[in-house]
């Protein structure tokens, strides 16, 4: 009871310091809110990227449950409410608006995304009979440690939890450790790579083994990536180039460095589509039009110090990835894609090379592409048992 009194008083606090209007802070305090049909599921997620993360869970669930997303932010609620579900603030973690809430929607269960455990939240859930489940759960060596230092805090928290799926093999761990249960268990998900590995890559062909794209390219990286493609058209006069920039403002910037070097070229900003031999495919929007398109994609952000950009969605579509060695932002991501075959790193000196050796051999560029998405679905996890046990626990008290 210490503990979840002064944890009233944080989650007050923390409360106090939003800058709320007063319609929003009776929301907080589960004053207000929007009519939902009982019985159904509380989905939880912090802002904005942890509800995209679960939007497909969110779609999936609201098929079959009346469904109420909180967050604590107000875009968030507001993303939430335009996709045409029910959201509102989270309630603050005092007893009384906790309480307030339950009244209200009386869900069968609550699901949390990532780390957004609250102990009032949790005792009051528990004590009405509310089945709490946690997706995506992360859970670092040094939290781990301040955790351990309140183990009457965290440890009845995670005794709640009926089911938990959690991002990696240590958070897991270290989860176990401080005081889940290990029937709580479901398998991993990594929430960031569900959606990619949603997509269908379609079909592929010659026009896409012969066609290239630098996705997400910077200032200093299209000048060496165009001279690079000129050398490669020499041995592979069929090649055809898609540069998407990182920032299409920046698209007259490239739109003169295609021209300075003779090139017939086409804009998208202007309505060309990637037909044409070399698209600047300067438009927001758009990728997944042009990883469907190129059966070769150059990583951008990796032959300048960006750190380069996630190698998951050129996997999504089985795309071939070349990247330069600036990869320090996904490091462990591109060394298991390299490892696996699935993607090699070069400097932009040996990019010729490398894109005449893929071109040349469309066999190889299917492996890799099959390869990078394999790994891509093995690390986002399949969601379908930790849905199938929601659906279990939303209906037990049914039957």
């Amino acid at each position: 009871m210490i503990w979840r009194g002064a944890t009233a008083l944080a989650g007050a606090a923390l409360g106090l310091a939003a800058p709320l209007a007063g319609a929003d802070w009776r929301e907080r305090l589960a004053l207000s809110g929007p009519e939902v049909t009982p019985g159904g599921i509380w989905l939880h997620a912090a802002s904005v990227g942890e509800f995209n993360s679960v939007r497909l869970l969110a779609e999936e669930l609201a098929r079959d449950f009346p469904l109420m997303v909180t967050t604590n932010s107000l875009t968030g609620r507001e993303l939430v409410r335009g996709l045409g579900h029910a959201a509102a603030l989270a309630p603050l973690d005092v007893p009384q608006a906790v309480g307030r809430f339950l009244d209200r929607i009386r869900p069968r269960v609550l699901v949390t995304v990532e780390n957004e455990l609250w102990p009032n939240r949790s005792a009051i859930a528990a004590a009405r009979g509310v089945a709490q489940v946690v997706v995506g759960a992360r859970m670092s060596q040094r939290s781990a440690l301040r955790w351990g230092r309140l183990p009457g805090l965290i440890g009845p928290m995670l005794r709640r939890i009926d089911a938990l799926s959690a991002q990696d093999a240590g958070s897991e761990a270290r989860l176990l450790k401080l005081g889940l249960p290990e029937a709580a268990l479901t398998p991993r998900l990594n929430l960031k790579l569900l959606g990619p590995a949603r997509v269908e890559p379609g079909q592929d062909g010659p026009v896409r083994w012969c066609t290239v794209l630098a996705a997400s390219t910077h200032e200093g990286e299209e000048a060496p990536i165009l001279d690079a493609w000129l050398a490669a058209r020499e041995a592979v006069p069929q090649l055809r180039l898609i540069l998407a920039p990182r920032h299409p403002r920046r698209g007259d910037a490239v739109a003169a460095l295609i021209a300075a070097r003779g090139l017939e070229f086409s804009r998208r900003s202007q309505g060309a589509t990637e037909s044409a031999p070399v698209l600047l495919a300067d438009t927001l929007g758009e990728m997944e039009h042009w990883y469907h398109a190129a059966g070769i994609c150059v990583t951008g952000g990796s032959f300048v110090e960006v750190g380069g950009h996630t190698p998951w969605e050129p996997a999504a579509w089985r795309c071939a990835i070349l990247h330069g060695p600036h990869v320090e932002n996904h490091a462990g991501d591109y060394a298991d894609l390299d490892a696996a075959g699935a993607a090699t790193g070069c400097a932009s000196a040996d990019l010729p090379q490398r894109l005449v050796r893929l071109v040349q051999d469309a066999e190889g560029q299917r492996h890799m592409g099959v390869a990078a998405r394999a790994l891509l679905l093995e690390r986002a996890g399949n969601p379908a048992t930790l849905v199938t046990r929601i659906r279990d626990l939303a209906q037990r008290d049914l039957v």
